[in-house]
């Protein structure tokens, strides 16, 4: 009797067809409408249960005051009834006075992959941008389903992820296209073999599905959300399948949310991006010669890169540093500001002379058992995200085409980037059609932040959100590119942040901000 109550309230609420559009079957159809009314019922059943919250595991690194707790949800929100898995959450409470309480703030940092349990921590080592909103809100962050410590996956043994030296991302013959394409298909294959029960319902809807459990499990009516990169789209596609559900949104650094972008396009973007933001920080390199020594010019710059790339490339540096170790630390300058000096300290150390400092930054610690897993684990879920989200393609032909036109005249990042993905040409679990992202009834004024040099997500996302949610506002860093724009200090974005977190007011208009400071030497 309780089942067909919580099944007659689900089948009344709006965001039941959530996906159903024109160009989806009725069959998928009526499967997103079981998965909309499973996430119902297991609301319900969280809101009953709540957290129980004790200290953390002394092993997760998360000391008092920040309590642990678990959420349980379906594996497959189809079957609510059927098999469950745990979520690990944790939280802080908020600093304040009870009057100033304004619930939970729930926060996902990206990936696909990425563990939210380091957010109350935040509070704890009182982050000074934090401060006015942890007196309102208590600060909450969790393992995504199959990270960390919830239900975790993986496709290949830790150890054998981070050993080094890999092959050169950038292929010389179609014997080396082979070898990387053998190797993806292997660990597609390892996915299934390792993690097959959960592969399927490894998307992220579901995850968003996961996140309205942990709401309803925290007591919360409505749901108070920070999503930074992926976490943009995580909370773009919750905002789609549960609209009157939210009370706050912020989407910091912004996935493209459109159907043709996610996921295939989405990385061809992010190929262009990443070129233009290597260019913005090897000309910054140049202009600082003084003080890496690494060339005058953009050019000079550029040029000692690919001696340096080729010296790899022929003599692994410390045998573990070859090419794709290169691209996997150097990408960081790319990614953050904040990674500006330390990756041109390292490299400005080992043109001295200094190998070791290089091999330190760029290889493997074979030894670092714990972080290793956690690494790979990142990857696979990852992978198993992408590649579930979306339909990709499947003849190599195509792949082979756009990557080989991209490289040309992106080569940073762009054959490294295609490897990494190809695992989704030979996936072997279902592989859905991607949520149509856009307004719906209830859906309340949405805070946009973007940098419009971002790498990772480049600007176009953050337009096209703002065009699918009616009412949003965006908020520009201009001539900037670091990720992740809420957690660096401008005081024209982090106020406007704080105003929207503690009252839901955003400006009349899209607002222009000047960039952070430019790092310095």
């Amino acid at each position: 009797m309780i089942a067909a109550t919580l099944i007659a309230g689900a089948l009344a609420a709006p965001a039941a067809r959530a996906h159903g559009d024109r160009d989806l079957g009725r069959d998928q159809v009526r499967g997103q409408e079981r998965e909309q009314i499973g996430a119902s019922i297991a609301a319900a059943r969280a809101k009953k249960a709540g957290i129980d919250w004790k200290d953390c595991p002394a092993d997760w690194g998360l000391a008092k005051p920040i309590q642990c707790g678990w959420v349980t949800v379906p594996l497959d929100y189809a079957k609510p009834f059927g098999k469950t898995i745990e979520l690990a959450v944790d939280r802080i409470g908020h600093t304040g006075t009870p009057e100033e309480r304004q619930g939970a703030l729930v926060y996902n940092p990206g990936g696909p992959g990425g563990s939210g349990l380091r957010f109350p921590a935040r509070v704890t080592s009182k982050n000074p941008l934090w401060v006015k909103t942890s007196k309102a809100y208590d600060f909450v962050g969790f393992d995504p389903r199959g990270v960390g410590h919830s239900a975790p996956i993986s496709c290949i043994d830790p150890q054998e992820f981070v050993k080094a030296p890999k092959l050169d991302p950038v292929p010389d013959s179609e014997a080396d296209k082979r070898a990387q394409r053998k190797l993806a298909a292997e660990y597609a294959d390892g996915c299934a073999e390792r993690s097959g029960e959960m592969l399927p319902h490894m998307t992220t809807p579901n995850t968003a599905r996961d996140l309205d459990v942990i709401r309803a499990a925290l007591g919360e009516e409505k749901l108070n959300f920070l999503g930074v990169s992926y976490g943009t789209y995580l909370g773009a596609v919750y905002g789609t399948l549960f609209p009157d559900h939210v009370r706050r949104l912020v989407a910091d650094s912004v996935v493209n949310p459109s159907r043709e972008k996610i996921w295939y396009q989405a990385n061809l973007d992010q190929d262009v991006a990443f070129q233009m933001r290597w260019d913005d920080w090897t000309s910054w390199v140049a202009k600082n010669d003084a003080a890496f020594h690494l060339g005058t010019t953009r050019a000079a710059v550029e040029e000692r890169w690919r001696e340096l790339r080729a010296a790899a490339k022929k003599n692994p540096i410390g045998g573990v540093v070859g090419p794709a170790e290169l691209i996997g630390f150097f990408q960081g300058a790319p990614y953050y500001d904040s990674r500006w000096v330390p990756v041109a300290r390292v490299w400005s150390q080992y043109a001295a002379g200094n190998t070791q400092a290089l091999v330190d930054a760029a290889g493997p610690d074979m030894t670092d058992i714990a972080g290793n897993a956690s690494s790979e684990n990142g990857n696979a879920v990852y992978t198993a995200v992408e590649c579930a989200d979306a339909k990709w393609p499947r003849d190599w032909r195509t792949w082979d085409r756009d990557n080989t036109r991209l490289h040309r005249d992106y080569p940073f990042l762009t054959w490294s980037n295609a490897w990494m993905n190809l695992p989704c040409s030979t996936w072997k679990s279902k592989q859905h059609t991607p949520v149509e992202v856009k307004t719906r009834k209830g859906l309340p004024p949405v805070l946009i932040v973007q940098a419009d040099r971002d790498a990772a997500t480049p600007y176009a996302g953050a337009l096209e959100l703002h065009k699918r949610f009616k009412g949003s506002r965006l908020i520009v860093e201009k001539g900037a590119g670091s990720h992740g724009v809420t957690g660096a200090v401008n005081p024209c974005v982090n106020d406007r942040v704080d105003t929207y977190l503690l009252t839901g007011k955003v400006d009349s208009k899209n607002v222009t901000c000047a960039p952070r400071a430019t790092p310095k030497p």
